[in-house]
């Protein structure tokens, strides 16, 4: 567990946790729709949208983790989550380029940068995430 000093969350940090978990938590629903959808495809299509269902689901509860994880200070989860939303950034402008603009992946990419800039850039935010020195009784923190 990441010990974050008793030091108060900053503002910048809470909105990019609250737009991960809006973000992981759509991503669930969406998840569960593909996931439903297998009933109205072809027989050939249901494995296929099975698992595209099945692991959407389960990337935004992985999102949801890791905007608990970001919550408390990890820096790991900060690292990771860059990773993750860097990578579906590029995916998205990939869409965009490939597509017509479509609103709902421009406020989707939007949002990732959003979260991007608010866990890296301001100051409150860089020192939030700094790990606390663990006292001399206390073992090292673990990830």
């Amino acid at each position: 567990m990441t010990d974050t000093g008793g030091v108060r969350r900053p503002l910048p940090v809470t909105v990019a946790v609250v737009l991960v978990y809006v973000g992981g938590f759509a991503n669930t629903a969406l998840g569960v729709l593909v996931l439903l959808s297998r009933y109205q495809v072809d027989a050939d299509d249901v494995l296929p949208v099975s698992l595209v269902g099945a692991a959407t689901i389960l990337l935004g509860l992985l999102t949801v983790a890791g905007g608990s994880s970001l919550a408390r200070g990890s820096r790991l989860a900060r690292t990771l989550l860059t990773a993750y939303l860097s990578l579906l950034v590029i995916l998205q402008g990939l869409a965009l380029a490939l597509t017509e603009l479509d609103p709902t992946i421009i406020t989707a990419l939007l949002a990732a940068l959003a979260v991007i800039a608010a866990i890296w850039i301001p100051p409150t935010a860089r020192r939030y995430f700094r790990r606390a020195a663990p006292s001399a009784g206390e073992p090292p923190p673990m990830l």
